[in-house]
């Protein structure tokens, strides 16, 4: 299973690295100029008042059928718009939303999604 990782500020890459994901299986969505066909986790930010990022719906709109799964950064001062965008692309492609995690995330995060990502690369699924 790959990661699919769209980080501006730096908070999903800094979540990304510390999880130790191997290096192979990890890809920034600002490097991808091709079409998707393998499955994938997508781990990205919120922006505004609760939106999914422009390049992130633009790329999903093109790749989404290898999609598996969603992952949503942001901050808890937005409230009920907290990691909104991961709800948004959850519902719109029928996909988990896998976690929420504040900014970069907290250990017990980093630890809950390497377990998430230990049991998609064992199954094969999410």
């Amino acid at each position: 299973m790959k990661i699919i990782v769209y980080s501006l500020t730096g908070n999903c890459k800094r979540f990304v690295d510390m999880c130790e994901i191997p290096e192979g299986d990890v890809i920034y969505l600002q490097d991808i100029d091709y079409d998707i066909d393998f499955d994938y986790i997508l781990i990205t930010p919120t922006f505004g008042f609760g939106e999914v990022p422009v390049a992130v719906s633009s790329f999903l709109k093109e790749n989404h059928n290898h999609l598996k799964g969603v992952v949503g950064s942001g901050n808890k001062n937005w409230g009920e718009r907290f990691a909104n965008a991961s709800e948004i692309i959850s519902r719109e492609y029928d996909v988990p939303l896998l976690m929420k995690i504040e900014l970069h995330g907290s250990k017990k995060d980093i630890s809950e999604f390497k377990k998430i990502y230990l049991e998609s690369v064992k199954n094969g699924e999410i």
